[in-house]
């Protein structure tokens, strides 16, 4: 069975586009700047071209120009005047938007030139704060709004997880040059969102440090092969689905009363699941971290 969509509802375009439906449905009737493709019943749907134009009308719009004269301009002229603006410098929304599309098209060949143009101007950490962070946050909302498939999020994550793995791999050629610790990476059981993870061990790696990363779905009793080996060892995590909320107390004292009670070890927690721990109930050798950047501060 096919899942992936082709086309996509006037809801789906409020979700992609952040401009809301009834808007979307004036700038259509008021200045035909879409066609939409409508059923026997007479219920609109739209293709992928109306969504890229949705999208490249949005950014001209945010950029100063009026929707009468975007209507006024030919189809063509309109993507062309979005790079020419993007190329002036405001590079964040136009990338923003064109990983949408390579997203939504499975389009590799647009993901990496918007990836490669991007790099003429930021570094690889900057690509990964000001788009690819935000950018996965808004995945994330338009699975949950049921806007995109599982298919469209694998395809995204997975390229974007290999531009992580591709600038570990230039910096962890570096013998580690400060001993003092080891890091250790690692998603709890039936844990599997690893982007945010994998950079941290980039960041972890830059900073001099060693670092193991074992990856997703890792149970607490696997750890303690590394305190074995280790003695000051800053295990790093990443809570997203897992634990589940009920859960979070109970693995905690058991984290803390197998791995890290009694030794100087310690437990660094990101993720959406991590904010609901209560501060006031854990030890002060578990500290749980609201971004990644308030985390590579502490390194």
């Amino acid at each position: 069975m096919n899942n992936i969509k082709t086309t996509f509802s006037i809801k789906d375009l409020e979700n992609l586009s952040g401009i809301k439906a009834h808007t979307i449905r004036i700038w259509e009737k008021r200045y035909n700047l879409f066609e939409p493709i409508r059923s026997e019943t007479n219920i609109r749907s739209y293709n992928i071209e109306s969504l890229q134009k949705l999208l490249n009308v949005v950014y001209l719009n945010n950029n100063g120009y009026k929707i009468s004269k975007i209507a006024n301009l030919e189809a063509v002229e309109i993507p062309s005047l979005v790079r020419e603006i993007a190329s002036r410098g405001n590079q964040r929304h136009h990338a923003l938007n064109a990983l949408k599309v390579a997203m939504l098209n499975f389009n590799l060949s647009l993901f990496q030139t918007t990836y490669n143009n991007l790099l003429q101007e930021l570094s690889f950490r900057d690509i990964f704060y000001t788009i690819f962070v935000p950018f996965l946050e808004e995945i994330g909302l338009l699975w949950q709004t049921d806007t995109i498939s599982p298919a469209h999020e694998h395809f995204i994550t997975t390229l974007i997880k290999q531009k992580v793995l591709i600038n570990i791999e230039k910096v962890q050629s570096l013998e580690p040059q400060n001993d003092s610790r080891t890091y250790v990476l690692f998603l709890p059981d039936h844990e599997i969102h690893d982007i945010g993870l994998l950079y941290m061990n980039y960041e972890i790696v830059c900073k001099g440090y060693q670092c193991i990363y074992l990856g997703p779905s890792v149970p607490t009793n696997c750890l303690t092969d590394l305190t074995e080996l280790y003695d000051n060892v800053v295990f790093v995590t990443y809570f997203t689905v897992k634990p589940e909320a009920e859960e979070l107390a109970a693995y905690l004292d058991n984290f803390y009363s197998d791995i890290i009670d009694g030794s100087s070890h310690k437990l660094c927690i990101l993720g959406q699941r991590a904010q609901l721990i209560d501060m006031a109930k854990i030890p002060e050798d578990i500290s749980v971290f609201r971004s990644i950047s308030d985390l590579v501060k502490e390194l």
